[in-house]
């Protein structure tokens, strides 16, 4: 049984559908357990419905704290485990490795685990809700059998948390569908919708705006990068809660002109097809998957050091990383994509490369698959001994 907090669009959803897709494949019978998506998150639910795999939605189940649904939640996962009764419990994102673990636990399922795809220890929230939050990940940490970080470098801050021992961390790093990345459409039709030519510059953020990911800092850097480079258009694909304050922000500083919002877009090897970066400009991250991605195919990438973002982009080889919260240094990056094009494009060739071979949905199957049995194998033995 595996559970997360809501499929709303973002790389945990991928992860997990194509984890359940493939496992299923290997005659292991799995469950997706999830709960609502809030209203402009953008749901992949259908990605699941698609494919056929096996779904339960429990409304109550979502990002936010609540005492009376998450009570809720947990008797109804409870009586879901007594009745499905499954040998692993796995759970992924904060809400639903709280809720999941405790029910499993009372459950008395044998094999439970918790995959963390990044955290909320800074950047999200005030001294005291972050102190919880800690506090919570160490008891449901003492309940799993094994966590998961999809990132040494994510590991490692999980550690110095003092949610677990590193050595009961695995490190399992993403696995995507990069296919389609790797055989892109022609160039030129996101151009032709948003009625630009091939002469202009477009670099892009792809993904929620929500505070975290700082698309102010990007709309920042882009008002700095435009100025010594009038050829450059900028977009962002996706959306969320902050749209209309960007919106207004982008005004503000006299980029409304050049910066689009396509709003949420599913076509996104056509997407990176026509880009010339894509930009991370995030406080906090596990691993992007819109950065993966992009590598995949063969676009340019420029993030923020932080989380994850080390383990993926190797700075002036497979990518440009820049401190963060630093304008001034994104957009020195921005520029240098269109200055330095031999450069660019020896990067992004590099990066496809590894992105790849790294982060295909093939081996994230292998190595869970591995860890599973090793983990069943480990708890049979614990029990006959």
């Amino acid at each position: 049984m595996r559970i997360i907090a809501r499929l709303n669009v973002g790389g945990p959803a991928t992860h997990v559908t194509l984890l359940n897709e493939g496992l299923t494949h290997l005659g292991i019978k799995c469950l997706l357990v999830t709960g609502m998506e809030g209203a402009r998150e953008g749901s992949m639910k259908d990605m699941v419905t698609v494919r056929q795999l096996s779904m339960e939605i429990i409304p109550e189940l979502g990002r936010e704290i609540n005492p009376r649904y998450d009570l809720v939640t947990l008797f109804k996962l409870y009586r879901l485990m007594r009745r499905w009764q499954p040998d692993i419990v796995h759970t992924h994102t904060a809400k639903a490795g709280f809720v999941g673990r405790v029910a499993a636990r009372l459950a008395g399922v044998p094999v439970v685990l918790h995959t963390f795809h990044g955290h909320v220890f800074h950047g999200y929230f005030g001294a005291a809700k972050t102190r919880l939050f800690i506090e919570l990940e160490k008891f449901c940490a003492r309940m799993s059998d094994r966590l998961i970080a999809i990132s040494p470098h994510l590991r490692q801050e999980i550690a110095c948390y003092g949610i677990a021992d590193a050595a009961k961390i695995e490190v399992i790093p993403l696995g995507l569908e990069l296919q389609a990345m790797k055989c892109l459409p022609t160039r030129g039709l996101l151009r032709t919708q948003l009625g630009l030519t091939e002469s202009v510059g477009l670099i892009a953020a792809v993904g929620r705006l929500v505070p975290i990911k700082n698309i102010h800092l990007f709309l920042d850097a882009a008002a700095i990068a435009h100025q010594q480079n009038p050829q450059i258009r900028f977009a962002l694909i996706g959306d969320g809660e902050l749209r209309q304050e960007l919106e207004a922000y982008a005004q503000k500083l006299a980029i409304d002109d050049v910066v689009i919002f396509t709003g949420w877009r599913r076509d996104l090897p056509q997407i990176y097809a026509d880009l010339d970066a894509v930009i991370i400009s995030s406080n906090n991250e596990g691993t992007p998957a819109s950065l993966i991605e992009a590598m995949a195919a063969g676009c340019p990438v420029i993030s923020t050091r932080v989380g994850g973002v080390p383990d993926i982009i190797t700075d002036g080889q497979t990518g440009r990383i820049v401190p963060p919260q630093d304008a001034e240094a994104l957009a020195k990056a921005m520029l240098s994509i269109f200055q330095s094009p031999a450069d660019t494009r020896k990067m992004a060739d590099l990066a496809r490369e590894f992105a790849l071979h790294k982060f295909n949905s093939q081996r994230l199957i292998r190595d869970i698959d591995n860890l599973y049995n090793h983990l069943l194998v480990n708890k049979l033995n614990q029990k006959n001994v």
